[in-house]
């Protein structure tokens, strides 16, 4: 091959991961989310203090609830963000935006559309927040995030 073919295939090559990484990028964080959409702690309340494990309790109003992998207008599942900065204002920042949700001890998924949970959480002060995720873990735009709450764990 010459260098004017390597340099043609080089620059084709190029031109598809491009192509590639936009195409992935453009669907990320674009599901919307109705006006008004809304997810928050039925329980517990900010400032509780609580023995462990914690009953935790998802409450949406606005859009319904579906398990990943469905694809329904106006709907999600849960996501529960455990003693990490809120949504947005992690190291990743906007990253966490248009990004799937991480799936550990630190970032609950909850991808069968469950609504509550039995939490197990070491004695001492835990931040929670919840984040309403699209079909692929993805939060929706705007995203649909609780204010982050604070527990006591005796």
């Amino acid at each position: 091959m010459n260098a004017i073919s390597r340099s043609a295939v080089a620059g084709a090559a190029a031109l598809m991961v491009a192509m590639l990484a936009s195409a992935n990028g453009a669907n990320a964080g674009e599901t919307p989310a109705p006006d008004g959409a809304k997810v928050y702690f039925v329980a517990p309340q900010d400032g509780e203090t609580l023995k462990s494990p914690v009953r935790i309790v998802f409450g949406l109003s606005g859009m319904g609830v579906a398990p990943a992998g469905v694809d329904a207008e106006n709907t999600g599942h849960h996501h529960l963000l455990v003693d990490v900065p809120p949504l947005g204002e992690g190291p990743d920042g906007a990253d966490e935006l248009d990004a799937n949700i991480p799936s550990d001890e630190h970032h609950r998924h909850f991808g069968k559309g469950q609504t509550e949970t039995m939490l197990e959480l070491a004695p001492g002060k835990h931040t929670l927040q919840l984040v309403l995720g699209d079909k692929d873990h993805i939060p929706h735009a705007p995203p649909v995030a609780s204010q982050v709450i604070t527990i006591t764990v005796e």
